[in-house]
């Protein structure tokens, strides 16, 4: 009787242990089904480790949001699904809806956030992909076609590679980056950066309604203030049809990877990692003088960095008010000569 109930008792501690390895391996597996969810502590890992998907506070704050990260440096958020809804009562919970929406929900049920697409299928699943595109999905269709909702086509402040940045004309979806507000709040700061369709195609940062900086105009080539150049690490695409007009760049393979960022003060910095590394590097700087400053010269008049001062009229043309300009002071525009 004795060996009985050490047999059954052994079985029930086997059950168990196999049991909670089940559930940790579902807790890190890279899909949510609709009879699934995960609170803050838990989340998804992508198939080859390289994003992770949770609930997590930033910097001194106590608020909680769900975002994406590089599994190996989980301070580095790629992307923040309630960036406006913060949680408050520290009780996150991801999940798939009744009606086949993905949707956080605070400690008391309520829906702070929610996919809310258009589309639904009769059974879909919620996955985060191996480029960091967190996608719903039908569940027996894994095809970019069965797409119902997919983060990439809602970008934070970070561009990844295969993310499109720019418009699908037939829906009119706009993906454009937003800075955070500060390094503590992921919420929309004051700087957009995203490709005005107004005339010719042009990509555009703004803070509120002013244009701080600007590419010029896409040719047909290139952009006239700035080449969309292939690098060692990456190869950038512009495409401009009936249908869709975006900016994209994509991963040449290899040791090194990257990603694009508009920051808090506006700048437009590029970082790339190579392998082994455990630092990021800045390979580029956007609007680092002050010449990249949208109309830094005012109107007729040309920005020269090399020349001191750097402002001067185009020929033809002097200042409004000369005295301001001999004083630095470039807003006053310049006007033809009488």
């Amino acid at each position: 009787m004795h060996l009985m109930q050490m047999e059954t008792f052994s079985f029930i501690v086997f059950y168990s242990l196999i049991s909670f390895l089940v559930l940790k391996l579902s807790i890190a597996s890279d899909t949510i089904t609709p009879n699934q969810s995960f609170t803050n502590g838990e989340t998804l890992v992508s198939s080859g480790q390289s994003f992770e998907l949770g609930f997590f506070s930033p910097g001194s704050s106590n608020n909680l949001f769900l975002g994406i990260w590089y599994k190996k440096f989980p301070e580095i958020i790629v992307w923040v699904a309630n960036r406006e809804n913060p949680i408050t009562d520290s009780h996150g919970i991801l999940t798939i809806s009744s009606d086949g929406h993905l949707v956080i929900l605070n400690g008391t049920k309520s829906v702070i956030w929610s996919s809310n697409s258009s589309r639904t299928a009769q059974y879909s699943v919620a996955q985060l992909l191996d480029s960091g595109n967190l996608v719903l999905r039908e569940s027996s269709n894994s095809s970019t076609e069965s797409y119902i909702w997919q983060s990439f086509d809602f970008p934070s402040d970070t561009l990844l590679a295969d993310m499109k940045m720019g418009w699908n004309l037939k829906t009119g979806l706009n993906r454009f980056l937003t800075s955070w507000k500060s390094a503590s709040d992921p919420s929309p700061g004051d700087f957009i950066y995203g490709i005005d369709v107004i005339g010719l195609p042009q990509f555009v940062l703004r803070k509120g309604s002013e244009k701080k900086y600007r590419t010029g105009i896409w040719n047909g080539l290139r952009f006239s203030g700035a080449g969309v150049k292939s690098t060692p690490v990456s190869t950038p695409t512009f495409v401009s049809n009936t249908d869709e007009l975006y900016y994209m760049y994509k991963s040449n393979g290899g040791s090194m990877i990257t990603r694009f960022v508009v920051n808090q003060s506006g700048l437009l910095q590029r970082f790339v990692l190579s392998e082994g590394s455990s630092e990021w590097t800045i390979m580029s700087i956007t609007q680092t003088d002050q010449c990249d400053d949208y109309g830094h010269c005012g109107a007729n008049g040309i920005c020269k960095i090399n020349k001191g001062p750097i402002c001067e009229c185009l020929q033809g043309f002097i200042p409004k008010v000369q005295k301001e300009w001999d004083m630095f002071d470039w807003s006053m525009d310049v006007q033809g000569r009488h």
